[in-house]
C-alpha cells in the first residue's frame, strides 16, 4: 500500500495494512520475522550504492531490518509522517530525537510536564554530555520563546504528559518555533490514534512503543517519526547538524545528500549515524510483536478511554479521594486543549490523590488484587503505581511538584477488563487504604 493510499484511509485500516501486503517470495500475509544479522549484496556496485545512500536497502540489522521496516512504515502512516526509525526503547527514542540535531553546547527547551525517566534523562544524563535542557511551564506557551536563544535546537513535550495529564498546547508552541527554525518534538506515547501532533504543527513524533502501540506488555521498543513538514534547509545556522558537513559520514551535508530520496534528512541522519554508532537497535522479534499490537491499537484505545471515563466518574463519588486527575476534570485552557487535541477519547490514564498521603497510597497499592503493580502504562491489563516512591523517586521536591506528583498521588492505567471488575477491585483497595 502506497503512502498516498495510506493518507486516505482511517486508522483502523492503516493499523492493519500500511507498509505490507504479502511476502514476495512466499505470499505469506503475516509479516515474517527476519531473524538475521546481515544481507547478501548483489555485487560490489550494489554494496557501494547502499553505503553511499544512492539507494535505500538492507545492510546490517543494527541499522535496518525488513521486519522492523514494516513497523516503521506502519507507525509513520498512522501519524501521517514520511518515515520512521524504530529503536530499542522509548528512552533511546527520546535521546536520539534530541541528539540528532543538538550537540554539546546547544540547548533544548522542554515542557516541565514529563515522565520521570525522561526528566532524569534530560536533567542529568544529557547534561553530562554537554546538552542543556531548559524546563518551562507549558501553561503559558510564550515561556518557550522566553527560554530560547541562538543555541536552541528544538522544543520538546508530551501530548498527554504522564502523570500530570494536562494536554500540551501543540499548535501554539509549534507556531512559536517554526519562524525561528526550531522544530517541536512531541512524545505521543499516551495518545496514539487520539492525537496526531503533526497535523497541529509538530515536526517530529516520539513513541515508547512499549506502551499503547504494543499494548501487551511483552516488548520494549521506541519509534521516532519524521513528519517531513519542517524545512531544515531554510535554517542552516539554527540547524547546523543537518546543514553542515558531517565528519562521521564522509562530510555529508544531510539536507543535500538525501534530497533525491525525499524530505527525510532528519530520520536518515538518525539511522546512519546515531543508530549505527550507538546501536540501540530493536530486535526483529520485538518488531514482530509490536506489529501484532498495532493491528488492534485503534480498537484498544477506544476501550481504554471508555473504561477510564467510567472509573473517573466513579472516583469522584469516593470520599477518600481529594482530587481526580484526568482531562475531563480540568477547566479553562487545559480543558480547551483536551477538547482540541484529543479526538475519540481522553486517554487511558488517570491519577488521584488520597487524603491519607503517602501511607494511604501505599496501603491502596498493596491492597489491589486485579490491578498489577508495575512500572508501565498502556497495557491491556489494568496497572497501578505510586509515582513519588517509584517512577519519580529520583526527582527533588521541586521537580516532583513541577511534574504534578504529590505524596498521595496514585496513577492508574486502565485496561480492557470488564468495568464492573475494575471498579470492584478499586473499591476494596480504597476501603483498605482508609482503615
Amino acid at each position: 500500500m502506497s503512502d498516498e493510499t495510506s493518507k486516505a484511509l482511517h486508522p483502523e485500516t492503516i493499523a492493519l495494512h500500511a507498509g505490507w501486503r504479502a511476502d514476495p517470495a512466499t505470499g505469506a500475509v503475516a509479516v515474517p520475522i527476519y531473524q538475521t544479522t546481515s544481507y547478501q549484496f548483489r555485487d560490489t556496485a550494489h554494496a557501494e550504492s547502499l553505503f553511499a545512500l544512492k539507494e535505500l536497502g538492507n545492510i546490517y540489522t543494527r541499522i535496518m531490518n525488513p521486519t522492523t521496516d514494516v513497523l516503521e512504515k506502519r507507525v509513520a502512516a498512522l501519524e501521517g509522517g514520511v518515515a520512521a526509525l524504530a529503536v530499542a526503547s522509548g528512552q533511546s527514542a527520546s535521546a536520539y530525537a534530541l541528539q540528532n540535531i543538538a550537540h554539546a553546547g546547544d540547548n533544548i527547551v522542554s515542557s516541565t510536564n514529563l515522565y520521570g525517566g525522561t526528566w532524569n534523562l534530560f536533567a542529568n544524563t544529557l547534561k553530562d554530555q554537554g546538552l542543556e535542557v531548559r524546563f518551562v511551564d507549558p501553561s503559558d506557551p510564550e515561556n518557550f520563546r522566553r527560554a530560547t536563544d541562538e543555541r536552541t535546537r528544538a522544543y520538546y513535550a508530551e501530548t498527554l504528559p504522564n502523570p500530570k495529564l494536562t494536554v500540551f498546547p501543540i499548535a501554539e508552541v509549534a507556531a512559536i518555533g517554526r519562524p525561528l527554525g526550531i522544530p517541536l518534538i512531541v512524545d505521543n506515547t499516551a495518545a496514539p490514534v487520539l492525537c496526531r501532533p503533526l497535523e497541529h504543527g509538530a515536526a517530529i513524533i516520539v513513541y515508547s512503543s512499549t506502551k499503547y502501540l504494543g499494548g501487551h506488555g511483552n516488548s520494549i521498543g521506541g519509534v521516532i517519526v519524521d513528519g517531513g513538514n519542517f524545512d531544515w534547509a531554510a535554517h542552516p545556522v539554527r540547524q547546523p547538524a543537518l546543514s553542515s558537513p558531517d565528519p562521521s559520514y564522509h562530510g555529508a551535508v544531510w539536507n543535500e545528500a538525501v534530497k533525491p530520496l525525499g524530505p527525510i534528512a532528519y530520520i536518515i541522519k538518525a539511522r546512519v549515524t546515531l543508530l549505527r554508532d550507538l546501536g540501540a537497535a530493536l530486535s526483529p522479534f520485538n518488531a514482530f510483536l509490536l506489529l501484532q499490537g498495532i493491528e488492534t491499537v485503534p480498537l484498544r484505545m477506544a476501550r481504554h478511554c471508555e473504561n477510564t471515563a467510567a472509573v473517573v466518574r466513579w472516583l469522584t463519588t469516593r470520599p477518600e479521594i481529594t482530587r481526580v486527575i484526568h482531562p475531563s476534570q480540568q477547566t479553562g485552557a487545559d480543558r480547551a486543549r483536551a477538547e482540541r487535541y484529543l479526538k475519540g477519547g481522553e486517554g487511558g490514564l488517570l491519577g488521584f490523590e488520597l487524603a491519607g498521603g503517602r501511607d494511604a497510597g501505599r496501603r491502596f497499592i498493596d491492597a489491589l488484587k486485579l490491578f498489577y503493580h508495575v512500572a508501565n502504562i498502556g497495557d491491556v491489563r489494568s496497572l497501578a503505581i505510586h509515582p513519588a516512591s517509584t517512577t519519580h523517586s529520583q526527582l527533588s521536591g521541586d521537580e516532583l511538584a513541577a511534574t504534578g506528583v504529590t505524596d498521595g498521588y496514585v496513577r492508574l492505567s486502565i485496561g480492557l477488563e470488564h468495568i464492573d471488575d475494575i471498579l470492584a477491585d478499586l473499591s476494596q483497595a480504597l476501603d483498605a487504604a482508609s482503615r
